[in-house]
């Protein structure tokens, strides 16, 4: 996640939003990741990804933050510090919780009411998954994938998805899903954490 600094408008038109996806499909080419789902709001941006390297991802957000800024203090004049900090990223347990996740991101716009459902907002994942739409982004969830043996079927299945109160608890934390699944996260993590010390 990476967010306006102050919690300051990144993007203020349509242009703005679709020049991001641009960039992001630009360096995705340089930096190679799995994107599994997205949703650009008007002051914040979430993206829950797979990557081979998290120094790879970190050069692709460094340049995509700074292309941005570019076409933004270009295009309204803007000075002084645009990105509030780093971008931060958790950990993501690759259990039922991971597909919940990325329904959570995708109902941020719902939860900000600036839409009545997901699938209404033109800049997230959540037309891919519920109507099929085309989006060449997008690596499918692989639980996704699990959820019915035609597109019609895993797409009604997609919008049935509750998202449990575990997801909501989680956001604060450095890891999201179930306890074990964190637990495996955060191991993996301390166990990257000595290999660098």
């Amino acid at each position: 996640m990476t967010r306006g600094n102050n919690w300051n408008t990144v993007f203020r038109c349509d242009e703005d939003y679709r020049y991001y996806l641009e960039l992001v499909s630009r360096f995705k080419i340089e930096h190679p990741f799995d994107l599994y789902h997205f949703c650009l709001m008007p002051n914040h941006v979430h993206m829950l990804v797979k990557t081979e390297k998290a120094s790879d991802f970190s050069t692709f957000m460094k340049k995509l933050n700074l292309a941005y800024f570019h076409h933004y203090k270009h295009e309204y004049g803007w000075v002084g510090h645009f990105w509030q900090d780093r971008y931060k990223s958790q950990a993501v347990g690759k259990d039922a919780y991971f597909i919940q996740c990325g329904k959570y991101i995708e109902l941020n716009p719902v939860r900000a009411r600036i839409v009545e459902k997901p699938e209404d907002y033109q800049y997230s994942s959540s037309r891919y998954y519920v109507e099929g739409r085309p989006n060449y982004l997008i690596t499918p969830d692989f639980i996704y994938e699990e959820m019915g043996n035609s597109d019609a079927e895993r797409q009604a299945n997609y919008q049935k998805i509750i998202v449990d109160q575990i997801i909501e608890d989680s956001y604060k934390k450095s890891a999201w899903g179930s306890d074990y699944q964190r637990y495996k996260e955060n191991e993996k993590k301390d166990r990257k954490f000595k290999k660098e010390k």
